[in-house]
């Protein structure tokens, strides 16, 4: 027996608009739309729409636009439409559910409950158009012994830093799981702005050697494209211990997306699934991540930075006082909305914790134990503007990945279809018809200037709290407050309450 699911949305087409130009039909790769020759109108089966907007927006005679499904369920509030259709679908396939992106489900947003404090009068604020507002850091150790040549000069025995001209790096998002001509928008907007940006557990791709220094390689539980070569193109090489919208489990690309360029690049067969298991099978300890670390330094010459990648658990704190102590420079953390190709439905809206608690924690660890310095601190998962980056760097963190929030910049509109391989925006997809509707010249463009106009925001708040440089921001918990938020929440975080005096 199979059930009849009504559709989440329906596609309404205006007959006064519509002039059948059958445009709608050649731009969805879900097939929702289709010509109806013996009534000569176009048809759309709302059932297959997963709300892309891609026919809307292509639409010559704005004749679509696509809507909430009005057909409902009794009302229960303990099961929803959406829980009995997700029991339906398991019932009939036997299968576990699979979904793409971040989180989507009302969970606390802490940043929209942390309040930035603002200077004035006896400690002014500062003007970033006459004044220097410094966004330039650096990633790395901090940590150095003062030595001497027999000259008596200054010996740099400062491990290997990352550069950022901004506290903002792109996110892990393999080849494979993103389009080729979305990865070339992603390394050619790292290059021009100063940053970097992460490959992912995909390996690198030939073309993509020549921006090797502005990008971070991943090393994960599959090994996936890691060759010494690979290594010694990075500027940074990251270890992916967990990702934050799916905490203990590992990667899945299906076979449909492992194209002849995809296989090539991560060294499996074309075709075939490539799964990455849940551990890394070699490291069970932090001796055993110590090991790696140390391996990686050493088949580089210790110069690359070696970062380490986790997923926000409650147990972060203690973790990333291991990982400092392993010999890695930096620790990446990822909270539990962060965005993903594809992650088990159940692990992706319950296992985790937010990045702004977790982030908070971290940071208070490492100094209470007096090894903050041995580590610069990344904060990733749904960090959505230039406020969460300022926020995150209060908090405690040197600098923040951005993936999804990227990826909108290149013209995704969350539908959440990642998995699939069918994104009608030339993003999420390896079929070479749809990869092409993303330019890569427009795409890095509008990252250049996503970035860009963060970078202005992040100067303007920084001089509204009489702050002239990124550095004196990290850390400074004292330029947050809280709003909404319990007594245990602020204390987590070790911020204020908004209207409490120092």
């Amino acid at each position: 027996m199979s059930m009849y699911l009504p559709p989440e949305f329906e596609v309404v087409r205006s007959a006064e608009r519509c002039v059948n130009c059958r445009l709608c039909e050649r731009e969805c790769s879900f097939l929702v739309h289709t010509y109806d020759k013996k009534t000569g109108r176009m048809r759309a089966d709302s059932a297959k729409c997963v709300n892309c907007h891609r026919c809307v927006c292509m639409c010559p005679t704005h004749a679509l636009k696509v809507v909430k499904s009005d057909d409902a369920y009794r009302p229960n509030a303990n099961w929803s439409m959406q829980t009995m259709h997700e029991i339906y679908k398991q019932a009939e396939s036997g299968g576990i559910l699979l979904s793409s992106m971040g989180n989507p489900n009302p969970q606390p947003v802490f940043w929209d409950r942390l309040l930035i404090n603002a200077s004035q009068v006896t400690n002014p604020p500062i003007d970033p158009l006459r004044e220097p507002m410094e966004t330039r850091l650096w990633l790395g150790k901090r940590t150095a012994r003062i030595e001497r040549d027999a000259q008596g000069r200054l010996k740099n025995t400062l491990a290997p830093q990352l550069r950022l001209e901004v506290p903002v790096l792109f996110s892990a998002m393999s080849y494979g799981s993103i389009s080729y001509n979305a990865h070339e928008a992603l390394a050619r907007a790292a290059e021009e702005l100063g940053t970097y940006y992460n490959t992912g557990e995909g390996g690198l791709h030939r073309d993509f050697y020549r921006y090797g220094g502005n990008t971070i390689v991943q090393v994960a539980s599959g090994r996936f494209g890691v060759f010494k070569e690979y290594l010694e193109r990075a500027a940074a090489i990251e270890i992916k211990m967990g990702q934050g919208a799916k905490p203990g489990i590992g990667g899945h690309l299906p076979g449909a997306k492992i194209t002849e360029d995809v296989s090539e690049t991560r060294m499996i067969p074309q075709g075939a699934d490539a799964i990455s298991p849940a551990p890394h099978h070699d490291i069970y300890s932090i001796e055993d991540l110590r090991q790696l670390v140390i391996s990686l330094k050493e088949a580089t010459n210790y110069q690359k930075p070696v970062i380490v990648k986790v997923a926000a658990v409650h147990n972060a704190a203690a973790i990333a006082s291991g990982i400092a102590r392993s010999g890695a420079d930096m620790i990446a953390i990822d909270g539990y909305r962060g965005g993903t190709g594809a992650a088990p439905t159940r692990i992706r809206d319950n296992v985790g914790i937010p990045i702004e608690l977790a982030l908070a924690q971290i940071d208070q660890r490492l100094r209470e134990e007096g090894i903050r310095d041995e580590v610069s601190l990344i904060a990733g998962g749904s960090v959505r503007s230039s406020a969460d980056v300022v926020k995150a760097i209060a908090l405690g963190a040197d600098a923040c990945y951005i993936g999804t929030a990227a990826l909108l910049a290149l013209g995704c509109h969350l539908c959440r279809s990642c998995h699939t391989g069918n994104c009608n925006w030339g993003i999420a997809t390896q079929r070479p018809e749809l990869v092409k509707r993303l330019d890569p010249e427009t795409g890095y463009r509008r990252l250049v200037n996503l970035v860009t106009a963060w970078k202005h925001e992040i100067q303007e708040m920084m001089g509204g709290m009489g702050i002239n440089s990124v550095e004196a921001l990290r850390g400074n918990r004292l330029m947050l407050r809280g709003v909404g938020m319990t007594d245990r929440e602020l204390s987590l975080l070790g911020v204020r309450y908004a209207g409490e005096n120092m």
